[in-house]
């Protein structure tokens, strides 16, 4: 709402919820241990999105980069948030799978991560390979395992990126320029 005594400030742009996909890249857990999945689904919840779906696949190149090419094809997806294989080992595949599908690279939200991780976990962060991109118009964020690290990027990063009320600069920008193609 505009402030009555500033004619030149512009009122705060309106919500808008976002369809969520929420895949969880995994070898040892199931639908009922995945815990960071879990977080993530409530966290998108609370926000305000819809949760339009969730998966489980296994830490294998082509079955993430299958499962999030299926997402992206949706038009009613518009972020997917995938937990689990940005490590640095050998089995940690997932940002090598999708960042093949990536329209653009979103640099700075790795960056980013790596900067708010580091005052939780010290100089462990710089085995993250959290990444983000756009996809056929939609977000792709990824992002480790652990329900810790998966609450700092969507409590420190995402979430507010997600809300034009919180960020009128935010991700939510790319989807008013789409909508008006």
């Amino acid at each position: 709402m505009a402030d009555a005594d500033n004619p030149f400030q512009k009122p705060a742009p309106a919500f808008r919820p976002l369809g969520v996909h929420i895949l969880t890249v995994t070898d040892t857990r199931t639908a009922k241990e995945d815990g960071s999945g879990s977080y993530l689904a409530n966290a998108v919840q609370a926000a305000g999105h819809i949760l339009h779906s969730r998966d489980l696949v296994r830490d294998e190149l082509y079955d993430i980069r299958a499962k999030v090419s299926v997402a992206i094809a949706n038009p009613d997806i518009n972020v997917v948030l995938i937990t689990g294989g940005t490590g640095m080992f050998p089995r940690d595949v997932t940002p090598d799978a999708v960042e093949l599908l990536f329209d653009k690279k979103i640099d700075g939200f790795g960056e980013m991560f790596r900067a708010v991780s580091f005052e939780e976990i010290g100089m462990s962060t710089i085995q993250s390979r959290a990444t983000a991109g756009i996809a056929n118009k939609t977000l792709i964020f990824c992002l480790p395992g652990s329900t810790g690290a998966c609450r700092t990027a969507w409590e420190k990063i995402i979430q507010k990126q997600l809300d034009p009320r919180m960020e009128s600069c935010g991700f939510t920008r790319v989807f008013n320029m789409w909508d008006k193609a």
